[in-house]
C-alpha cells in the first residue's frame, strides 16, 4: 500500500496522517504519522475514518447547470462562462457590491487566498467572507484589540507543560479529541484542570472544579474570578505595570461582580467562584481554552475580551504553558482568516482601508482596488433578503445547515438572482444553486493548511478526483482569467510563493520548508524557524491592553411561551453539516439519527420518555428529534447537535448577532419541548 502523508479534514488540531491505497489505487485506510508533534502516532475516530467518503457514489462529479428548474449536466467551460457572465452583468447592473464571494475553511490557504483576490481584484469588492463569522469572529475581532494577534497564543505541546488548564466554553474531547487527551494526559501527570460548562461534558469528570454557569453568564463569571484575584492580591503586580495598560479601568469595571453577585448571575455559589480564582491565579502557569461555547453569543467579543483580562491579570502569556488559547473548530479556519477571506483584510490581515496596504496589493495585481471593508457574510444575508444583494458565489461551504435561523438563510438564497456553489457533495445549499462546480477533496489535491496553533502544514495528493471534478485551485484560476487577470500559476506552490511576497508572517513559508513539523507563523524570512509561543517579549500591539467588559444577557432568554434554554454544539462522530461524517459509514453508524439531549426532571414534567420523539419549537421554527433522557445538561436546558438536516437545530436558532463580530448567538435561544 502506497502512503501519503496529508493533514487531516476535520477539526483545527492539524494531525497529520498517511493515506493508503490498495492495488487498484482505491484509499483503503488511513496511518496516523508516528513521527507529527501532534498527531504523536494517535487519530480520533473521525481521523481513523477520513478514507472512508473519499470515493463515495454521492460525489459530485461534473458541473450542473440549471435549466428549467432543474440542474442539468454541463461542460466547465460553458459552466465558466456563465458563471464570469452573470456575475459580471450583476455587478455592472446594480454595483460590485452586489455579489457575496463566501469561501472555506476546508479548503487550502492557496485556494482561500484565490477567491479573495478573485473577490477584490476580478470583481471589485470587499464582500468576502467565511466561516469563522460563525465561530471564532469574536476571537479575532476581541484579540486583536487586546493583544494584537487574533489567533492562539501558544502551542498544542504546552499541554505537557502547565500546572493548570481552565477549559471554558469548549466540549474538547469531543470536537478537538487529540488536544482533549492531551489535557487528560497533562491531569494524569498532576496539572489541575478547571471546566466551566453548563453540560456535564467528559472533561468534567477528570476536573478539580466544574463550574456550570448558565449560559450566557460567561463575563459575569471571568469578571467574578477576576475580582476575587484583585481582592486578595493574587495579580502579577510587576507583570500588569511592565506589560499591560488600562488596569485601573479593570479594577474598577470588575467590582460590582462580587462572589455573591456573580453567583446570582451565573447560578453558581460563591464559593465555587473563590475557589476557582485562588486556583488560577495560585499557578504558576496556567492556560486559558475556549471554543464556540463562548464566541457564539451576542456578546462574544467581550467574552474573549475577559478571557484575555485574566491572562493578562496573571502574568499567563508570552510563556510556555501559559496563553490563550482558542480551539479552530475546522481544519483551516485560521487559515482561511490568514488568507484575507474576511471583508475588511487581505492576508496576513493587512487592512483594506490602509491605503499603503491597498496599494501594495494593487501593484501585485495590476488593478485598482475598493478601499471600503465589505460585507460580514451574516449582514450579506440579510441583505439578501432586503433585494439588495444579487449574487453568491459559495465555495465548500453550507450555509442553509450552518447558519442561524434557516428560515431566514433559505428566504435569503431563494432571493438572489444569481448563486454559484463549488461542492464536492450536493448538499442543502447546491441544491439551491443555478450553477454548481464538483471540486476535489483533501485527499486529491496539493496545499497548505494552517492548524489551531498556527502551524502551517503540507496537504498532499493521494488520489484523482472523481469524474471531470476539479481542485478549487483550478476553478479559481479559470475565474481569474476570465477577469482578464494574470493567473498562470503551475501549482499550488507557486500560488504561496505569491502569497509569502506579500504577507509578512507568512514571508519565510516555501514548500521546501514544509516537512513533517510545519511552521508556525509568523515566520518573517527564509531563515526564521517560525514561533510556537506569540507575545513573549511584547505583545503585537505593543502593551497588553485590559478591556473592561459588563454583563449583558442573552437577546432571547426564556419565559412562559417557550420555558427552556437551547443551545448547539458537536458530537464525537460527526462533524458541521455531516456532509462528509454521514457519508462515512462507521461514523454514521455510531450516530444516525437527529437527537436532543433533555434533563430527566424536565423529560418527566413533560411525559417524555428517552428516545421518543419530540417537537422542539422556537420562534423562528419547529423540529421533530429523538429524545435523549440524560444528566449531561441541567434542569431547563436542551441541547442539539446541527448536523442533521432531518432534525436541523439551526431552524431553531437565533440569527441577532453580536454587533462588532457579526456572530450570531447560537448558543441561547429559548425553546418549548412537547411529546409527540
Amino acid at each position: 500500500m502506497k502512503p501519503t502523508l496529508t493533514v487531516c479534514p476535520y477539526c483545527g488540531t492539524g494531525c497529520m496522517f498517511h493515506l493508503l491505497r490498495d492495488e487498484s489505487g482505491r484509499l483503503s485506510g488511513v496511518e496516523p504519522s508516528g513521527a507529527h508533534p501532534v498527531s504523536r502516532g494517535q487519530l480520533c475516530v473521525k481521523g481513523w475514518n477520513a478514507h472512508a467518503f473519499v470515493a463515495h457514489p454521492d460525489r459530485l462529479t461534473t458541473p450542473l447547470i440549471r435549466r428549467n428548474g432543474r440542474l442539468e449536466a454541463a461542460g466547465w467551460d460553458e459552466a465558466l462562462e456563465l458563471v464570469h457572465r452573470r456575475l459580471r452583468q450583476l455587478a455592472d447592473d446594480h454595483g460590485s457590491d452586489s455579489l457575496m464571494f463566501l469561501s472555506s475553511a476546508k479548503v487550502s490557504n492557496e485556494e482561500n487566498y484565490l477567491l479573495m483576490k478573485l473577490a477584490r481584484a476580478g470583481f471589485g469588492t470587499n464582500n468576502v467572507d467565511h466561516c469563522a463569522r460563525l465561530c471564532h469572529s469574536s476571537t479575532v475581532t476581541g484579540l486583536v484589540e487586546t493583544l494584537g494577534s487574533g489567533a492562539m497564543t501558544n502551542s498544542i505541546g504546552c499541554f505537557d507543560q502547565t500546572d493548570l488548564v481552565l477549559v471554558i466554553g469548549s466540549n474538547t474531547t469531543e470536537q478537538h479529541p487529540l488536544i482533549g487527551s492531551r489535557i487528560l494526559q497533562a491531569v494524569q501527570n498532576g496539572t489541575r484542570l478547571i471546566v466551566a460548562d453548563s453540560r456535564k461534558i467528559r472533561l468534567s469528570r477528570h476536573a478539580d472544579l466544574h463550574l456550570r454557569q448558565r449560559n450566557g453568564s460567561d463575563v459575569a463569571l471571568l469578571n467574578g474570578i477576576i475580582r476575587q484575584i484583585i481582592e486578595e492580591g493574587l495579580e502579577d503586580r510587576a507583570f500588569i505595570e511592565t506589560r499591560t495598560e488600562n488596569y485601573p479601568a479593570l479594577k474598577a469595571a470588575v467590582e460590582p461582580y462580587t462572589p455573591q453577585r456573580t453567583a446570582e448571575l451565573t447560578g453558581l455559589d460563591a464559593e465555587q467562584i473563590i475557589a476557582a480564582a485562588r486556583m488560577f491565579a495560585q499557578a504558576d502557569k496556567a492556560m486559558l481554552v475556549y471554543a464556540m461555547g463562548i464566541t457564539q453569543h451576542s456578546h462574544g467579543v467581550d467574552n474573549v475580551r475577559a478571557v484575555s483580562n485574566l491572562a493578562l491579570l496573571t502574568c499567563n502569556l508570552g510563556r510556555p504553558g501559559t496563553g490563550v488559547n482558542p480551539l479552530r473548530g475546522q481544519n483551516n479556519v485560521q487559515g482561511a482568516c490568514d488568507m484575507g477571506a474576511l471583508p475588511d483584510v487581505y492576508s496576513g490581515y493587512q487592512k483594506v482601508a490602509d491605503p499603503a496596504m491597498r496599494t501594495k496589493f494593487s501593484n501585485a495585481w495590476g488593478v485598482p482596488l475598493p478601499s471600503s471593508p465589505g460585507l460580514m457574510s451574516t449582514h450579506a444575508i440579510d441583505a439578501a433578503v432586503a433585494g439588495t444583494l444579487k449574487g453568491f458565489f459559495i465555495l465548500g461551504e453550507n450555509p442553509l445547515l450552518s447558519d442561524a435561523n434557516q428560515a431566514h438563510v433559505r428566504q435569503a438564497l431563494e432571493n438572489l438572482e444569481f448563486m454559484v456553489t463549488v461542492d464536492i457533495f450536493m448538499t442543502e445549499t447546491c441544491e439551491l444553486a443555478d450553477v454548481v462546480l464538483p471540486a476535489s477533496c483533501y485527499a486529491e489535491k496539493d496545499g497548505t493548511f494552517t492548524s489551531t496553533e498556527r502551524r502551517v502544514q503540507r496537504g498532499r495528493t493521494a488520489v484523482d478526483p472523481p469524474g471531470e471534478a476539479r481542485t478549487d485551485w483550478q476553478i479559481l484560476t479559470h475565474l481569474l482569467r476570465r477577469c482578464g487577470l494574470p493567473a498562470a500559476y503551475a501549482d499550488p506552490g507557486q500560488i504561496m510563493e505569491e502569497i509569502a511576497a506579500l504577507t509578512p508572517s507568512y514571508g519565510g513559508i516555501s514548500y521546501q520548508r514544509l516537512d513533517l513539523d510545519g511552521l508556525c507563523w509568523p515566520c518573517p524570512d527564509s531563515s526564521h524557524p517560525g514561533t510556537p509561543i506569540l507575545h513573549q517579549q511584547q505583545c503585537t500591539r505593543g502593551k497588553g491592553h485590559f478591556s473592561p467588559v459588563s454583563y449583558k444577557p442573552a437577546k432571547e432568554e426564556p419565559d412562559a411561551e417557550y420555558p427552556l434554554l437551547f443551545s448547539t454544539g458537536r458530537t464525537y462522530f460527526h462533524w458541521h453539516t455531516g456532509s462528509m461524517t454521514r457519508r462515512s459509514h462507521l461514523l454514521d453508524r455510531e450516530e444516525r439519527r437527529a437527537f436532543a439531549e433533555l434533563n430527566p426532571q424536565d423529560a418527566e414534567r413533560l411525559g417524555i420518555g428517552d428516545r421518543q420523539t419530540i417537537r422542539i419549537s422556537s420562534r423562528r421554527g419547529t423540529i421533530e428529534v429523538s429524545a435523549e433522557i440524560t444528566e449531561r445538561v441541567p434542569p431547563g436546558q436542551v441541547f442539539a447537535p446541527f448536523h442533521f438536516a432531518e432534525g436541523a437545530a439551526n431552524v431553531l436558532t437565533n440569527n441577532a448577532l453580536d454587533p462588532e463580530s457579526g456572530i450570531p448567538e447560537f448558543k441561547v435561544c429559548a425553546v418549548r419541548v412537547e411529546a409527540l
